[in-house]
């Protein structure tokens, strides 16, 4: 997204217990949540370079009330794309600029997503064809690919669904300084 954007950057990954900040953070703020992520990754590459701009970034999905992980399997993947089928889910992609060890900006967009009452033969073809790609993805599906044909509706912004509230991150890196305005 930053590429496609005009934005230069280096990915550098962030060494963080994902599974620690979950442990402390309240389950009912999957929001919160996707932002302390985002937070925590941003400042662990910061602290290590402490003059760059660091962007971290996460995202969570939120459904009946709970938190929705990445599947460990294609069977826990055709499991979740079951049990939301023909029903709503929230993703909250949060985002968090550093310099020198401070969060300096955070935010987060949410979407609401309404999947498809498709059929157990649609999603054995899905699984069939994107494979085990999905495992890397909350939720089990990209909308950038096939996955698209799992949903009827999508309410709120396309990159927030990518992962990245990418208005709000660009506003932010055009008042700091970081791109002209």
């Amino acid at each position: 997204m930053l590429e496609g954007a005009g934005v230069p950057f280096s990915a550098q990954v962030a060494d963080v217990d994902e599974d620690a900040v979950k442990a402390t953070h309240d389950p009912a703020d999957p929001a919160g949540l996707a932002i302390e992520l985002a937070r925590v990754k941003a400042l662990a590459v910061s602290r290590h370079d402490p003059e760059a701009w660091v962007l971290g970034a996460d995202q969570t999905l939120a459904f009946a009330g709970g938190l929705v992980s990445k599947a460990p399997s294609m069977a826990a993947a055709r499991a979740q794309l079951a049990a939301m089928r023909g029903r709503s889910h929230q993703l909250h992609s949060g985002a968090a600029l550093a310099r020198d060890g401070q969060v300096v900006w955070s935010g987060v967009d949410s979407v609401t997503m309404r999947m498809r009452d498709f059929s157990d033969a649609f999603l054995d073809a899905y699984l069939a064809a994107e494979g085990e790609g999905l495992l890397g993805s909350v939720g089990s599906y990209r909308l950038e690919g096939m996955g698209a044909q799992l949903f009827e509706a999508v309410e709120g912004d396309y990159f927030t669904v990518l992962g990245l509230p990418l208005w709000p991150v660009l506003a932010e890196l055009r008042r700091t300084g970081v791109l002209a305005a």
